[in-house]
């Protein structure tokens, strides 16, 4: 069964940084784009960023609220999505989520909630405080 799973959640002070990763199992990444969503307390699962399958003009996407200080990146021969989360804020905090999309398309990827994502993981808590 395709599984993603997520983890490196955890406590961290505003102003800290955190790295997540997103683990595939029983299918390989080569040919799925991969996006991160969050949900706070209360809120709606936003999305956060993406990444569209590698090749020539392969792209990354982030929100305005995580752009400059989230970096995505991906490692198929390892499975493996990594989300680096610098400078955090109070308003990171929430339930994050990796999700995966088939597309045979370099150079695009999307976070849109509308879209369907074919697997989803269980989610890793990220809580900013002091």
């Amino acid at each position: 069964q395709s599984q993603l799973v997520e983890s490196g959640g955890g406590l961290v002070q505003p102003g800290g940084s955190l790295t997540l990763s997103c683990t595939a199992s029983g299918f390989t990444l080569d040919y799925y784009s991969i996006a991160w969503f969050r949900q706070a307390p209360g809120k709606e699962r936003e999305g956060v960023s993406c990444i569209s399958i590698r090749g020539r003009g392969s792209k990354r996407k982030y929100s305005d609220s995580v752009k400059d200080r989230f970096t995505i990146t991906r490692n198929d021969a390892n499975s493996t999505v990594r989300l680096q989360m610098n400078n955090l804020v109070p308003a990171d905090t929430g339930v994050y989520y990796c999700a995966a999309r088939s597309s045979h398309v370099v150079g695009w990827c999307a976070f849109d909630t509308d879209y369907e994502f074919e697997v989803w993981g269980q989610g890793t808590q990220v809580t900013v405080s002091s």
